[in-house]
């Protein structure tokens, strides 16, 4: 790896990225309000065009409790704290992220993701550095192979804004770096000889922090491997720097198709005016985007915010694709929430919104061991011949299931239609009648 100097198509010399965070719940201003309220108290100074550039944003990251001191009022104790957790965990937010804070509210969601808190430093003998084993499953450095048919590219660990809920925080303290030409190759060339791989993510740090010129590089090497089906993108961009996606990237990611990029969005006042147009302007070129939320303490770890946000999602025609449990991550403890916590969210969602608005809610399991999906249990009993099912409303109603021994189907390469014709049937007891399990069925196939 070698340390960024080329990161954009200028160069840009930075300091490391840096960290800082507090907690959060509700509030109510509107995120236009909030931001156009910070940009002329904070950035009055700043003109249009320079605004309006992705590279002066990420020159003029806010990166040193200094920094930070000339924008808002920290006692001489939060400030020691605040460096005590840089030393460890950098600070780095974009002045655009940093307008959309509510500084009213100490618990201010868009806060807690920006802006350190000792706990991360106080708490951080629980967790893992690596807890999803990304290192014991790199095939060659930067190229994690967990999953049969896709692989996770890892260009580089900078991004425009360090969050302190980030799954890769360990990269953090090894400064900035960008995997050179000859690293790319070697993963391009595991890539090439594996012939099951048809879905390659690319991931960081944020792969967008590299100039376009230098990831349509990586693009390209990518569509001449025939066996390469999809391109998958993970970047924050839309969410923290939106600026970034301008008509010269989406022109080339549109040559490279298909692409999809998932981004992450965790909070309602996070999806702005600035963030639809960049999410219009990929979806304009052909590229769909779909959502990865972590559910976070304090942020979104209400069914209120996480409707909310789903629904501001699908306005700007992003699809709400997972909403991650926060990994066991060392320096993240007081920002996860229990298991408990998710799965009552997607409940009160399912039957109250759209299904199209609901996430996938999942756990990375530690150790390598993948994504798992966790869902409210509907099933209350189940027999061979029929399932005891609870709805949205809380309503038993009864399910007949079908009998293949005795409606006996058409037959399908002797597996009676099934994939794997060795699949066995569990045995259940006999459903005991609605009144023994203490439930009152009305007339007809349903409970209340």
């Amino acid at each position: 790896m070698k340390k960024s100097t080329e990161i954009m198509e200028g160069r840009i010399e930075e300091e490391p990225p840096s960290t800082t965070a507090v907690r959060s719940d509700v509030e109510e201003e509107p995120p236009g309000r909030v931001a156009l309220k910070n940009r002329s108290r904070f950035f009055g100074h700043v003109s249009k065009e320079n605004w309006n550039d992705w590279k002066w944003h990420f020159r003029n990251r806010i990166t040193t409790v200094d920094e930070l001191t000339r924008y808002i009022s920290l006692s001489a104790k939060d400030q020691e704290q605040i460096r005590l957790v840089t030393t460890k965990y950098p600070l780095s937010v974009t002045p655009y992220y940093f307008s959309l804070i509510n500084f009213d509210d100490p618990d201010d969601p868009v806060r807690i993701q920006a802006i350190p808190c000792f706990k991360e430093i106080g708490l951080s003998g629980i967790g893992m550095d690596d807890p999803l084993d990304e290192n014991g499953h790199s095939v060659v450095p930067g190229l994690v192979h967990r999953y049969p048919d896709r692989v996770l590219m890892v260009l580089t660990d900078i991004c425009p804004m360090l969050c302190r809920h980030c799954t890769r925080k360990r990269e953090w303290r090894n400064g900035q770096w960008v995997h050179n030409s000859d690293e790319i190759n070697r993963m391009m060339d595991y890539i090439r000889q594996n012939k099951k791989v048809r879905d390659v993510v690319i991931s960081g740090g944020d792969p967008l922090t590299l100039s376009t010129r230098r990831l349509e590089e990586v693009l390209a090497g990518l569509r001449q491997i025939e066996h390469v089906e999809i391109i998958r993108i993970g970047t924050r961009f839309p969410v923290v720097l939106p600026q970034r996606i301008d008509d010269e990237l989406c022109s080339m990611l549109s040559k490279y198709g298909p692409i999809w990029v998932n981004t992450h969005f965790n909070h309602p006042r996070e999806v702005t005016p600035e963030a639809a147009v960049a999410c219009d302007k990929l979806l304009r070129a052909g590229i769909p985007v779909n959502n990865q939320s972590v559910l976070l303490r304090g942020v979104n770890d209400s069914v209120e915010i996480q409707t909310k946000l789903c629904h501001e999602l699908l306005r700007i025609k992003v699809r709400p694709y997972y909403l991650f449990q926060c990994d066991e991550v060392r320096g993240t403890e007081h920002l996860r929430t229990p298991v408990e916590t998710g799965i009552k969210i997607i409940e009160g969602l399912r039957g109250h919104t759209s299904g199209l608005a609901i996430p996938t809610f999942v756990v990375d399991l530690p150790q390598g061991g993948g994504k798992v999906p966790l869902q409210p249990n509907y099933v209350v009993l189940q027999t061979t011949e029929e399932l005891l099912i609870r709805n949205y409303q809380g309503r038993l109603i009864h399910y007949r299931n079908p009998n293949i021994s005795k409606s006996g189907p058409a037959k399908v390469g002797g597996n009676n239609g099934r994939r794997n014709g060795n699949v066995n049937q569990l045995a259940f007891p006999a459903l005991a009648s609605p009144s023994k399990v203490g439930v009152k069925v009305q007339q007809g196939s349903s409970a209340s």
